[in-house]
């Protein structure tokens, strides 16, 4: 298994949250991200996210 590389292009808001979110548990922001994507229930709440956006701008 190798490695790879994840750039993501995020808005200053959405980085300030993630920043406060990451410095509440004394990590740094690729971590939190990192912690985040591994979870267990990750693939649910994305998927119920992207199921709500979907709602909102009425594509379901």
């Amino acid at each position: 298994m190798g490695t790879h590389v994840l750039s993501m292009r995020i808005d200053g808001e959405l980085l300030d949250r993630l920043r406060h979110h990451a410095a509440k548990r004394g990590m740094s922001v690729q971590d939190y991200v990192v912690r985040t994507l591994i979870r267990d229930d990750f693939d649910e709440r994305f998927s119920a996210a992207v199921d709500e956006t979907d709602r909102f701008y009425g594509l379901t």
